[in-house]
């Protein structure tokens, strides 16, 4: 089975792979955007866009989940915003096609809820900042950009299931994305620091620089 995660950047995506991960034996994360930052940094800074304009990463993206699936003996997870109804079809609807057992889900929050989680993150970047290197803010500056067209594009049917996550812990949200799923996740017996500590490790572990 492939999990795969969408939602605005700052959603919680990542953070809710890694908790189901976490409390799901045998289950993956195979995150679809080290191929993307990896067909980046192969350009020349002025030819740096969107990488899943390349329909490398597209294809890639496909050729990797599906040989994962195939040969993985556990549930895949991948946590990855499309908001292309064309890119969406030929990454998460390809993989469909090929056989495999999808799982799609939308994590959605007010704007002010997602804005707020970006700027907890980018407080999250400050020693990089402070070390002179101010790519990781800059990042968070771009996903601002580009929420508002995220979260309209991200309500339209073709992209439930929805999971509005305002008044959710990331653990809860994982507990829901199991049940509907039809998983089966270990009881979440962590307290409340050492999950936010783990947390953070998840978040600096995840910081990109271009």
């Amino acid at each position: 089975m492939l999990l795969w995660i969408n939602g605005p950047f700052g959603g919680g995506k990542t953070q809710t792979a890694y908790e189901i991960q976490r409390r799901l034996p045998g289950s993956v994360v195979c995150d679809p955007e080290h191929a993307g930052f990896g067909l980046r940094r192969m350009l020349p800074p002025e030819l740096r866009g969107d990488f899943q304009d390349l329909t490398s990463w597209r294809q890639g993206v496909v050729e990797v989940l599906d040989l994962a699936l195939t040969k993985h003996d556990g549930v895949v997870i991948a946590p990855m915003t499309v908001t292309d109804s064309g890119y969406f079809a030929e990454t998460v609807g390809r993989l469909g096609e090929l056989g495999h057992d999808v799982r799609h889900f939308t994590l959605l929050a007010r704007r002010e809820t997602v804005v707020k989680r970006l700027r907890e993150r980018g407080l999250g970047h400050l020693f990089q900042f402070l070390g002179g290197k101010n790519a990781g803010l800059g990042r968070e500056t771009w996903a601002l950009r580009q929420l508002d067209h995220c979260l309209e594009r991200l309500r339209e049917p073709e992209f439930a299931e929805h999971l509005w996550t305002d008044d959710s812990t990331v653990p809860k949200t994982a507990d829901r994305i199991a049940v509907l799923a039809g998983l089966r996740l270990r009881p979440n017996n962590e307290g409340a620091l050492r999950t936010r500590l783990r947390q953070l490790r998840i978040g600096v572990k995840h910081i990109r620089f271009d």
